[in-house]
């Protein structure tokens, strides 16, 4: 095996099956055991098989309700770049575990390059946005620069599928 192989990621053994059943899962999560047969083209107990091998290795996560924020009063959402000032490991694990509970975070990216994080945050107006970054951000020791960005749509992709070909 040469050092390429071995660094490339293991492309998963899914047959039609198995991406048939994701492509109608990220469709719709809740659809019935008889309703993803008939979509996929096998039994019902195939499905249910199929289903519990997939999240057994890992390529199904758990289902989870997709929330309009927006309908909940959280009418501004934003992605904020994140740079640490120091690295210190302390500093970097009590922000990865405090930063996802605070309140307005949709969800926490840890990245490369010039930011350490991306956090995805939801709030009622601007004035609960300003306040996000100052209570949260602002007081954090090892936040040193944050870089606030509005979203003003967000479409989901589903180019994911390419990789499961």
């Amino acid at each position: 095996m040469t050092d390429r192989a071995a660094s490339e990621p293991k492309k998963p053994e899914l047959d039609r099956v198995d991406r048939a059943l994701l492509r109608a899962l990220s469709v719709n999560a809740r659809a019935s055991g008889a309703a993803l047969a008939a979509e996929v083209g096998v039994a019902e107990s195939t499905v249910s098989t199929r289903l519990r091998r997939l999240q057994q290795l890992g390529h199904i996560r758990g289902y989870r309700a997709i929330v309009d924020l927006t309908s909940l009063g959280a009418s501004l959402q934003a992605l904020i770049a994140v740079r640490l000032g120091r690295h210190a490991r302390a500093q970097i694990d009590d922000f990865r575990a405090k930063a996802p509970h605070w309140s307005g975070v949709v969800a926490l990216f840890h990245t490369g390059g010039a930011d350490d994080y991306l956090l995805h945050v939801a709030a009622r107006d601007a004035t609960g946005l300003r306040d996000f970054v100052l209570e949260h951000l602002a007081e954090h020791p090892a936040v040193a620069h944050t870089e606030t960005n509005i979203i003003f749509e967000y479409v989901e992709g589903d180019g994911w599928q390419d990789l499961v070909e």
